[in-house]
């Protein structure tokens, strides 16, 4: 149940950003009821991917990068946090996804916004019990 609450949560998150940065976003149509039609599962797929691989590779990551992180005072968790959202992108495309991240500032930018639409999601609706 909660690896489903955390897919449903990124999704809003990675909807979230392929809706204000143009580097991000899914290929098919971009407006209207086809739209969603087409996009809905991708955004799942690409969600999972995003949940499995916060929950895997990211720790790993975070503990390997302690002195980075401790130099520059936390900030290196947001090129972290891009490159799980580039690593999902790249993860998805054997699935037919469609789903890209084009650029590194995008990609912090978009794990930005991910990171604070999913607290936010997650203190609305109480998804971290």
């Amino acid at each position: 149940m909660r690896i489903l609450l955390r897919t449903l949560t990124t999704a809003v998150g990675v909807a979230a950003a392929a809706w204000l940065f143009t580097g991000i976003g899914f290929d098919g149509p971009s407006r209207g009821w086809e739209e969603v039609q087409e996009k809905i599962v991708p955004l799942l797929v690409v969600s999972l991917i995003l949940s499995i691989v916060t929950s895997f590779v990211k720790p790993i990551l975070t503990i390997v990068s302690i002195p980075l992180i401790v130099l520059t005072l936390g900030f290196f968790l947001l090129v972290i946090n891009a490159l799980m959202l580039k690593l999902a992108a790249a993860l998805s495309d054997p699935f037919g996804t469609g789903f890209f991240v084009e650029g590194f500032w995008t990609a912090v930018g978009g794990a930005i916004v991910i990171t604070v639409v999913t607290w936010i999601v997650d203190a609305a609706f109480g998804t971290d019990t």
